[in-house]
């Protein structure tokens, strides 16, 4: 009975990655935004119930990554993988941010359960997500923004998208873009 369930759990979480992954690569035809764009600014609250901007981030990298919820199985490796990296990210003065639907009450759960210090921000209304022409997907009565990664230079502009995240290796993938973007 465990294995059934175990399995089945499984089988939703893949479904769900594969989802999240054909609505991403859609979004790349239906608008993102592109690379050389200004950043939209913005202010969300945080799990620590302040205010963050973007404005904030002025002179920094910053790494804006969308993702669909809290304490799933991708999403968390994703977020695992950012905070492994959280040093590298610091020395080359870049800042990560996690921007979904869900509330500052389930991004706290979900930072003090994984350890996260990095900032996840809360966009229920979904100003921020559609400001950056992420797609949203909709699974019953919940809404899942798409797993999309913008890498912001210090000047405010966009310099990569990741329409299509890999969150195994994205970590790694976006530190080298950085490191490469540095170089140039």
């Amino acid at each position: 009975m465990q294995r059934i369930a175990l399995w089945s759990t499984l089988a939703l979480a893949l479904f769900a990655c594969l989802f999240t992954a054909r609505h991403a690569m859609a979004a790349a035809a239906d608008g993102l935004l592109e690379t050389g764009t200004k950043a939209p600014g913005f202010t969300l609250p945080s799990q620590e119930d302040k205010q963050v901007s973007l404005a904030d981030y002025k002179g920094k990298w910053v790494v804006l990554y969308f993702y669909p919820k809290d304490m799933t199985p991708g999403c968390t490796v994703e977020a695992h993988n950012f905070q492994r990296d959280q040093a590298r990210y610091d020395a080359l003065h870049a800042a990560v941010l996690g921007v979904s639907l869900q509330s500052t009450d389930s991004h706290k759960a979900f930072c003090t359960k994984e350890n996260l210090t990095f900032k996840l921000l809360a966009d229920p209304e979904h100003k921020v997500i559609d400001e950056y022409h992420v797609p949203i997907s909709s699974r019953g009565a919940d809404q899942f923004a798409s797993r999309v990664t913008f890498l912001i230079s210090p000047a405010g502009k966009i310099v990569k998208v990741w329409p299509d995240v890999k969150v195994k290796d994205h970590s790694d993938e976006v530190l080298e873009a950085i490191e490469a973007a540095q170089k140039s």
